[in-house]
């Protein structure tokens, strides 16, 4: 097994890599030959094939989808998402709606305040900037702007539902989960809004 195109992936290996990443069969296996087997390289060759799709979508109209809601056990958290794809074909796919009901969950565990980093008014942005560059005062120029930009990304991870890394599975982001499904799908899939409710809190 020399070569990728000798390399011949088991049943398990495919069926283990779809279940990771929500690729087609088809997608899989194709993965696992290109990576000769290297599971890791094969997952990131269809992540990095997801991303790729995921841009080349982004200008296109996502106006069919799904609302979708999650009540935590205990009815104390509810959560309301609306995520759009373009086609109704697709919001009807078992994918797209296991995807909704992910990015609901996700919502219902984690501090949500914005969806996308350019949802952040440039005011608030500025401000944590000029405050990161003042905690890291004294030390040289470069220093201080490779820490401000560590900490604000750090901050979008914690606020910014794309940034975060998903609470099933933190070994990728909300924005990288979406970019999988785009992948499969072959649609634009974007998050338009949601609405968080948590008893007793205005």
């Amino acid at each position: 097994m020399s070569s990728a195109t000798s390399y011949k992936p088991t049943t398990d290996e495919v069926k283990r890599l779809r279940e990771d990443t929500g690729a087609g069969m088809l997608d899989c296996r194709a993965a696992l030959v290109e990576a000769a087997g290297d599971y890791e390289a094969a997952k990131k060759h269809l992540a990095e094939a997801g991303a790729s799709k995921a841009a080349k979508k982004s200008e296109r109209a996502a106006k069919e989808g799904l609302v979708s809601s999650y009540i935590h056990i205990g009815g104390k958290i509810g959560v309301l998402v609306e995520v759009n794809c373009e086609t109704d074909f697709v919001a009807r796919s078992e994918r797209f709606v296991e995807l909704v009901h992910d990015i609901a969950l996700h919502i219902a565990a984690m501090p949500v305040q914005y969806i996308a980093r350019d949802a952040v008014p440039a005011e608030t942005v500025a401000q944590l900037r000029a405050d990161f560059a003042k905690s890291a005062e004294g030390k040289p120029a470069n220093v201080i702007d490779r820490i401000v930009e560590g900490k604000l990304n750090k901050w979008y991870e914690e606020h910014v539902l794309l940034d975060q890394p998903f609470i099933k599975n933190d070994e990728k982001t909300i924005g990288e989960l979406i970019a999988s499904v785009v992948g499969v799908l072959g649609e634009k899939i974007a998050v338009r809004r949601y609405a968080k409710f948590a008893l007793g809190e205005a």
